[in-house]
C-alpha cells in the first residue's frame, strides 16, 4: 500500500497535469498507434488538433522540489511514478478528448491511448527521473547526515586450534595456575590438595571465534571517536577468542565485551607529518611485537603519538603515554569497615624512532623505547592470621589481576602462627604477586625490501631488557623458577625474529603471506599478562619458533596455517606444539 503522503503528492501531480493540460493551446497529434494497436476501425489520415499530454518536466520538476524538502526519498518517488502513472496517461486522455470538435461522419474517435504508447510516456519520464537523481545525489541528500560520518567495520574468525604436548613433560605438580588462584578465593597452601595446576600432559582440540564489530565516528574540527564491541571466554587482556561449546556449553550464547573506546585529536599538518592525541581504550600506539604486547591487546589512558619529517627520506616518530594498569577498588577491603590504601598500577612509556627510505627499493623503520611500571610487583603484607577465606591482607591488590605463564612469583601474605591457626599449620590462605620490577628497554626494527615488487621481503626484530630485574632478591622470595639443582633460574632478556615474504597487503584473490619466527623470552623478561597469548600457551619463559602462511580467497575473506614449537627455558621441562587454522573476513 502506498503511504498517505505519497497519496497526496500523487493529488498534487494530477491537479498540475490537469492544470497544463487546460492551459495548453497547441495542436500536436497523438502518437500514432502501432500496426498492432487493437483499435476497431482505421484512424484517420489527419486527426484534428488536441491538447497534448502532460510535459513530463512538470512531473520531473515537481518530485524535484520534495526530494530536495525531504517529503520524498529516491525510493517514495519512482514508487510514485508507476502509482500514479494510470491516472495521469488517463487525465491527458480525457482533456485530449475534450478538446476535440465535435465527429464529422467520416471521424473515428479515440477514446483511449494505447498500452504501448502509457509505457513510452512512464519510461520516458522515469529515464529523467533517475538521470536527474544520479546527476544530483538525491540519495546522499536524502541519507541522515550522520551516516556521512560513520565508518562502520568487523570482521570475523572461525579457528581450528590444537594443542599436542610430548612425553617428557613434569607433570607432578609443578606449573600452579596463578592466574586461577589470584582471580579466586586464596588457597590454603597448608591443605591436602594440590593449587590450581596448567595441562602439561593431555592434548586438547578446540574449534574458537573471534567477532568483532565497531565504528569510528568523525566528530569535526580534528575530533575522531571510536568504539568496538568483541567476543571473548572471559575479560582476558590478550584474547577475544570464545572456544565454541565453551563458556557452559549446550549452545549456550556468549558474551560480548566493551574492547575499545576513545576520543582522539589531530592537531598534524598532513603531508606525511603528525600530532594525533589519543584518550580512553585504543590499539597499542607503539611500535612493537606480540613478544611484548599481544596484537589483541588494548591501552587503557592517555597517549600523543606524532611524526615529523627531517627530510625527502628520513622521519622520525615519537610516542609517549600514561596508562593505568589496575585502580584499587573503592571499598577495599569490603568485609571490615577500616579501608586499606590504595595501591593503583601505572605503566608510563615513552619511544622515539625513525623511518628511513634507504634506496627506492629498501627502507627501515627503528625505534627505542622504554616501559616503566609502577607499583606492579607484590608486596609483603602486614603480619596478620587470616581465619576464613575472606580475611584480606593490605596488600592483597598487589596481585596481578590477569596473568598468563611465566613470571616469577612471591607469596603476599605475612600470616602469623599463632594458636587460632593451629601454629601455621592450617588456615594458611595465600595469594601470589610478582616477585620483579619490571623496566623495560627494548629496541625493535623492520627492514623491508621491494625488489620484487609487488612482493616483499621483510625482517623484524626486537630485543628488550627488564633493567629493574634483581636476581639476588628474587631468589630469595621467588616460589616457582627453580632449576633442576634447587636454584632459581630465571633472567630478564627476551629477544625475537621473524622473516615474511609476500604481498604487503592482501587485496585480492590469490595474494599470500608466508613467515618464519624465532623467539626466546627468559621468565621476568617481560610482564606475562600482556604478552603473545597464542605461542607457548601464551606469556614468557618459552623459546621455539613459528612458521606459518596465509592466502587471500576474496579480497575480503583470507585462510591461514601456523605451527608454533616451544620449550620452557627455566624449571621443570615442558614442551608443547600448537597448530592453527583460521578462516578469516573483514569488512
Amino acid at each position: 500500500m502506498i503511504p498517505s503522503r505519497l497519496l497526496f503528492v500523487a493529488a498534487c501531480l494530477a491537479a498540475s497535469s490537469l492544470t497544463q493540460a487546460e492551459e495548453t493551446t497547441a495542436a500536436a497529434a497523438p502518437p500514432a498507434a502501432p500496426s498492432d494497436a487493437p483499435l476497431a476501425t482505421e484512424l484517420p489520415t489527419e486527426l484534428p488538433t488536441a491538447a497534448p499530454p502532460p510535459s513530463p518536466n512538470v512531473t520531473v520538476n515537481l518530485i524535484n522540489r520534495l526530494v530536495q524538502k525531504g517529503i520524498l526519498t529516491q525510493t517514495e518517488a519512482v514508487a510514485l511514478i508507476q502509482q500514479a502513472e494510470a491516472d495521469a496517461a488517463s487525465a491527458a486522455q480525457n482533456a485530449a478528448a475534450a478538446a476535440l470538435p465535435p465527429p464529422g461522419p467520416e471521424d473515428v474517435r479515440v477514446t483511449y491511448i494505447p498500452q504501448v504508447v502509457r509505457n513510452h510516456m512512464r519510461d520516458e519520464i522515469k529515464q529523467e527521473l533517475m538521470a536527474q537523481a544520479r546527476e544530483e545525489k538525491w540519495s546522499a541528500k536524502a541519507a541522515p547526515d550522520w551516516t556521512s560520518k560513520v565508518r562502520p567495520y568487523g570482521d570475523i574468525r572461525l579457528r581450528y586450534e590444537g594443542t599436542f604436548f610430548p612425553d617428557g613433560n613434569d607433570n607432578t605438580g609443578a606449573f600452579p595456575n596463578f592466574n586461577a588462584i589470584n582471580t579466586g578465593p586464596p588457597f590454603d597452601t597448608s591443605g591436602s590438595q594440590f593449587s590450581p595446576q596448567y595441562n602439561v600432559d593431555q592434548d586438547r582440540q578446540r574449534t574458537r571465534l573471534r567477532a568483532r564489530i565497531g565504528a569510528e565516528i568523525m566528530l569535526g574540527d580534528g575530533f575522531t571517536g571510536g568504539v568496538r564491541l568483541a567476543t571473548g571466554d572471559s575479560n582476558s587482556p590478550t584474547s577475544p577468542n570464545q572456544s565454541l561449546g565453551g563458556s557452559g556449553g549446550n549452545f549456550s550464547k556468549y558474551a560480548i565485551w566493551l574492547d575499545r573506546a576513545f576520543l582522539s585529536y589531530d592537531a598534524g599538518p598532513g603531508d606525511g607529518e603528525e600530532l594525533t592525541l589519543l584518550a580512553g581504550r585504543f590499539d597499542n600506539p607503539f611500535f612493537s611485537t606480540d613478544m611484548q604486547w599481544d596484537d589483541d591487546l588494548g591501552f587503557d589512558g592517555l597517549a600523543l603519538r606524532g611524526k615529523v619529517k627531517l627530510t625527502d627520506k628520513v622521519t622520525t616518530f615519537f610516542t609517549a603515554g600514561g596508562f593505568p594498569v589496575y585502580n584499587t577498588d573503592f571499598n577495599f577491603a569490603s568485609n571490615q569497615p577500616a579501608k586499606f590504601s590504595s595501591t593503583d598500577k601505572w605503566l608510563a612509556a615513552a619511544q622515539l624512532g625513525i623511518e628511513w627510505k634507504i634506496t627506492g627499493e629498501l627502507t627501515a623503520k627503528f625505534g627505542i623505547a622504554y616501559y616503566d611500571y609502577r607499583n606492579i610487583e607484590g608486596r609483603l603484607s602486614s603480619p596478620f592470621t587470616p581465619l576464613t577465606a575472606n580475611d584480606a591482607g593490605d596488600t592483597d591488590t598487589t596481585r596481578p589481576g590477569f596473568a598468563q605463564r611465566g613470571n616469577t612469583y612471591m607469596a603476599l601474605r605475612d600470616i602469623v602462627p599463632t594458636a587460632a591457626n593451629d601454629f601455621g599449620t592450617k588456615y594458611q590462605y595465600q595469594y601470589y604477586g610478582l616477585a620483579s620490577e619490571f623496566r623495560n628497554l627494548t629496541l625493535t626494527g623492520r627492514l623491508d625490501y621491494d625488489h620484487y615488487d609487488p612482493v616483499r621481503v621483510s625482517l623484524l626484530g626486537e630485543v628488550t631488557k627488564n633493567l629493574a630485574f634483581d636476581r639476588t632478591s628474587i631468589s630469595q622470595r621467588a616460589v616457582n623458577n627453580y632449576g633442576a639443582g634447587g636454584g632459581f633460574d630465571g633472567g630478564d632478556t627476551a629477544w625475537n625474529l621473524v622473516f615474511q615474504i609476500g604481498k604487503p597487503a592482501l587485496e585480492s584473490c590469490g595474494d599470500w603471506q608466508a613467515g618464519f619466527g624465532y623467539r626466546y623470552v627468559e621468565t621476568d623478561a617481560v610482564v606475562d599478562g600482556f604478552a603473545d597469548s597464542d605461542f607457548g600457551g601464551g606469556g614468557t619463559n618459552v623459546q621455539g619458533f613459528t612458521l606459518g602462511a596465509t592466502l587471500a580467497l576474496t579480497p575480503a575473506v583470507r585462510c591461514g596455517l601456523r605451527w608454533m614449537s616451544s620449550n620452557e627455558i627455566a624449571g621443570p621441562p615442558v614442551s608443547s606444539d600448537i597448530l592453527q587454522f583460521d578462516l578469516h573476513a573483514k569488512f
